[in-house]
């Protein structure tokens, strides 16, 4: 078993004063990991990632009660994307630019979508897929690393 350990840094020098700050996140007992680099073809949607109570309960399932770590980044250099988080019964959107991330903590009871501009704070959803959609001409390379317990 091993430790899984996500930094997160900001560096930005305003009138010559550095900002920011530097947060870690551990996991342990890490037992698998899931990685892959795939380039999305323009004007078509390509699943990323697909989890399932059962790794064998659909096609390169992912555990889905095991899964402790979720990072989905654009690695294009121009390249705009839209990564879709689809739940059981919901799913969000959100847009990666080029050397952007999306971080997820789990996979189950982790995401909820609304059409609502009210916070709403109710049980969440288990992810069942994720889905990259470029939004321009180019393709777009994105990166996914899951770390399973």
């Amino acid at each position: 078993m091993a430790n899984l350990v996500a930094t997160i840094s900001e560096t930005v020098t305003i009138n010559g004063a550095l900002r920011g700050s530097s947060n870690t996140y551990t996991v342990t007992d890490i037992l698998n990991t899931f990685e892959r680099t795939v380039t999305c073809p323009h004007s078509n949607e390509t699943i990323i990632a697909t989890f399932n109570s059962n790794v064998y309960g659909s096609a390169g399932a992912i555990d889905l009660e095991n899964t402790k770590y979720i990072r989905v980044t654009n690695i294009s250099a121009t390249a705009v994307l839209d990564l879709a988080v689809s739940t059981t019964g919901t799913s969000y959107t959100v847009v990666l630019t080029p050397g952007a991330s999306h971080i997820l903590c789990q996979a189950d009871t982790t995401a909820k979508g609304y059409n609502s501009a009210t916070a709403t704070f109710t049980t969440l959803e288990d992810i069942e897929k994720l889905t990259v959609k470029p939004r321009s001409t180019d393709d777009a390379n994105v990166e996914i690393f899951v770390g399973v317990v």
